[in-house]
């Protein structure tokens, strides 16, 4: 299956999503992106675990372990972007069980990054797993990166 860039004024693709209270934590952690990449992390920030062994492993830097790691993790990923939209998510798994549940996902977006002046494409692979918390589904653990094609093993070795 090729994966395109989805095109300046595409329409957003939008998946159907059953009633569940999981698809409407999806559904909101969908929702936060809007915001995360217009600059603003404070809604995804509200969705994700504030216990000790939350984590996030996005593609600028280390695994950030704990609430307060996370969420400056977070802050210092979103500062980079502005005039962003998400135009899509991509399913490509998932699972749901009584305590513990995940989705791996294409997410396509598009924003301005660092400085410049002209909106680009940010498509990730994204893994999120998420854990009933007092009623509630919160986000465990999110890992982004940027690979979408296959890739040599010696793209694995470091210099």
């Amino acid at each position: 299956m090729a994966l395109g860039v989805p095109r300046e004024g595409e329409a957003r693709l939008e998946e159907p999503m059953p009633d569940s209270d999981l698809d409407l934590m999806v559904e909101k952690y969908h929702r936060a992106l809007d915001a995360f990449v217009k600059g603003d992390p404070e809604q995804q920030k509200k969705l994700f675990s504030k216990s000790d062994d939350v984590t996030l492993a996005n593609p600028l830097g280390p695994p950030a372990r704990g609430s307060s790691a996370v969420e400056a993790t977070m802050d210092r990923a979103s500062s980079g972007l502005r005039e962003g939209e998400p135009i899509r998510f991509e399913r490509i798994s998932g699972y749901v069980g009584t305590e513990l549940a995940y989705i791996v996902e294409i997410e396509w977006a598009r924003a301005k990054v660092g400085g410049s002046d002209e909106v680009s494409p940010i498509p990730l692979r994204v893994t999120t797993i998420f854990r009933r918390e007092d009623g509630e589904w919160k986000v465990l653990h999110r890992h982004a990166d940027p690979i979408l094609s296959a890739r040599p093993i010696e793209s694995i070795v470091q210099a």
